[in-house]
Order: C-alpha cells, then structure tokens, then sequence
C-alpha cells in the first residue's frame, strides 16, 4: 500500500485525511446533510479513530512484510497468484466507478457555479489533475488549499443567512417547490436533523449502526483501501 508503507505514524492524520477528500466530499456529503442532517459527519469523525489504528497498527505490518500493496500482501499471507488476480480486477473497477462519481460532482458544483458547460468542465479538471501529478504537489500543500478553501466558503454561506443561529431556523423552512413522486414526508425536514447520534430504532442512521457497524467497514476503507486515497484528492 503505497500510501502506508512510504509513510511513518507522526503526522500521517493530515496528509492522509486529505487524500481522501474530493469532489464527493464537498458535493456529496453535503448535499445529504442538507436533506437529513449532521449525522452523516459519523462517516468521517469515525476516521479519527482508525486513522490511528491505520498508523500504529497496518503500517509496522506492511513494513515488516516488505509489501506496497493489498494484492502483494493477499498473495504472501494465502500463496497462489488467484487472489491477487481478483482483488487487482476488483480495485480496477473500483476506480472507474468511483473516479467517474468525482469527476461529474465536481463538474456538476463548477457547471452551477460559473454556468460553463460540463464537457467543458470535465476536460479542465482532467487537466488540473495530470498538472497536479505533473508537479508533484504534496498532500500536506493540499491539506492547506482545502482548509483555507473551506473556510472561506463557511464564511460567505454564514453571511448569506445570517449566522449559525439563522441557519438553524431558516433549515426548518427549506422544503424544496419541486418534489419527486415518493412520500412527501421524504422533503420535510427530520425532526432529528441536528442530533450526531439518533434513535437506534426510528432513526435513518441509527447510533449502534454509525458507532458499531460503521467501524467495521471503515477499517477495510481507511486501513486497506489504498485505491479510494490515490485517486480521491486528485478531483
């Protein structure tokens, strides 16, 4: 695992975290805050916790077993080249249907933001990135242009409503004019929308679930998935 094994635990969080940002961050996880709420901020604070698990236990393995990535070490822990073969098709796949969901996301936010065509945009971000790679800009610099980007966009979203308290009273009014033919209470605002952990029976992402079930599956993405980190903070 590239990203692992050429990295030490001192100052891994940063770096890494950052890789794995992208376009379906921003866009995404936003958006679906929007419609139900904060709880969905589980899937990233859950991080916290395995990104250390990640540095001070996966790393010295990976080391110690002299691999660079999943497919090697799958194929020196059970022998034979099948496994290597499957996982290697898998990731494959993988990055064409993830790297497809970065790209349109963010050519969608640049589409609405600057009215430029999206085939436009999506050539302009392809080419960012090969520039990106061409240069050799390192994660810790993009750490601090998405951080500083960030902000400045939390900023001009609070001044456009008012502050946090305004927000809050104008999120319970924001029920879109143009509705699907699903439930209407799908388009209301849930009553627990600013609540991290909900009802572990009525609620949409139940606090066992994001406490318990979540980690399971985020140790297999922040610990072993070294295809999500190399392709995600490229778009």
């Amino acid at each position: 695992m590239p990203w692992i094994c050429n990295s030490t635990p001192q100052g891994l969080e940063p770096p890494l975290f950052a890789s794995n940002i992208g376009s379906v961050h921003f866009v995404g996880l936003a958006r679906t805050a929007a419609a139900s709420g904060i709880a969905i901020a589980g899937f990233e604070w859950n991080a916290l916790i395995l990104v250390v698990i990640l540095g001070w236990v996966f790393v010295p393995i990976c080391i110690k077993a002299g691999v660079i990535t999943m497919p090697e070490y799958l194929k020196k822990r059970f022998g034979g080249k099948s496994i290597r073969i499957y996982h290697s098709v898998l990731s494959l796949l993988y990055v064409f249907t993830q790297i497809s969901a970065d790209i349109f996301s963010g050519a969608i936010f640049i589409q609405q933001a600057l009215g430029l065509n999206i085939y436009v945009v999506v050539i302009a971000l392809l080419a960012i990135t090969v520039c990106h790679r061409w240069t050799g800009c390192s994660d810790t610099l993009q750490t601090v242009i998405m951080l500083t980007g960030s902000f400045i966009l939390m900023g001009f979203a609070f001044a456009e409503v008012g502050g946090y308290e305004r927000f809050q009273d104008l999120y319970w009014t924001a029920i879109p004019s143009v509705t699907g033919n699903i439930s209407a209470e799908c388009y209301q605002p849930r009553s627990d929308a600013f609540h991290l952990f909900r009802d572990p029976v009525t609620g949409d992402l139940p606090w066992p679930g994001m406490v318990f079930g979540l980690t399971i599956q985020a140790t297999w993405f922040w610990c072993t998935d070294q295809v999500a980190k190399k392709h995600d903070h490229l778009l």
